[in-house]
């Protein structure tokens, strides 16, 4: 059982269609049927297939008094093991593996998946990078895998989009010559938050929009269909290199463990 903790159920979508796809690159043997009985995506909750940050302290709580072994979380102020303090998003991540841990007694989980938008806090990042040193080592086993996208899930999108028609061709074509920059290329400088002019051409979500249409299926094959070697490339910068490699080396390792 894999968790995985997004922002949203895209999130979630992007996150583990990615994820399958690198594992069925690894392994030659690992085709659809079989992927489905090697392991099942979830959240904190059971019966859940992903969690969100926003609903951390609400499953917390209800795990107070919902599970039959008394879960009673670890007090702390704000500081990891060695006495430093948390970076943004390291309280909480600590939170989540402590609970994590405490559900390990009653269900098979292997790993967990942090997956979450920068949004121009690099520090987010940080914090989830401490939360994990500080359960790496302990027993039982538990891969914590991080992705990050710079500066949103939407830059990842862009990093998988190729023109399928004339039209996107001449619509990226039209974008570029605005941002002055291929969009496709460069996600990660797509940093503005507005959707009002002028700042509207340089946000990520408007830009995915406007190269898709809106419509979720061809924003799906960005992900689902461009080349994973085309994305290692063109997503250094967004942090969806940085996951794409997570996923090969610590998920491949529980299948190559069992």
């Amino acid at each position: 059982m894999f968790t995985y903790l997004v922002e949203s159920g895209a999130d979630y979508r992007t996150a583990t269609k990615l994820a399958e796809r690198v594992l069925q690159e690894k392994f030659d043997w690992l085709d659809d049927d079989i992927l489905k009985h090697c392991f099942q995506w979830s959240g904190l909750e059971s019966g859940t297939e992903f969690s969100c940050w926003r609903d951390i302290i609400k499953i917390i709580d209800d795990a107070k008094s919902q599970i039959q072994i008394k879960y009673k979380p670890a007090r702390f102020l704000g500081h990891n093991s060695k006495g430093e303090p948390l970076k943004a998003d390291g309280a909480a991540s600590i939170k989540i593996l402590n609970l994590v841990r405490f559900l390990q007694r009653i269900r098979q989980i292997k790993a967990v998946i942090f997956i979450r938008d920068l949004d121009n806090q690099p520090e987010r990042k940080e914090g989830i990078k401490q939360a994990r040193s500080e359960h790496i080592d302990k027993i039982p086993k538990l891969e914590i895998i991080i992705g990050v996208a710079d500066p949103k899930r939407e830059a990842w999108v862009l990093n998988g989009f190729i023109p399928s028609n004339q039209q996107e061709k001449q619509i990226i074509e039209e974008i570029k010559n605005k941002l002055s920059f291929d969009p496709s290329i460069e996600s990660h400088r797509l940093r503005a938050i507005s959707e009002k002019e002028p700042e509207r051409i340089r946000n990520v979500k408007v830009v995915v929009e406007q190269l898709t249409g809106n419509d979720m299926e061809r924003e799906k094959l960005c992900w689902e269909e461009t080349d994973l070697k085309h994305l290692r490339e063109r997503g250094v910068d967004t942090g969806l290199t940085d996951y794409i490699c997570e996923v090969e080396e610590r998920l491949a390792a529980i299948l190559v463990s069992e």
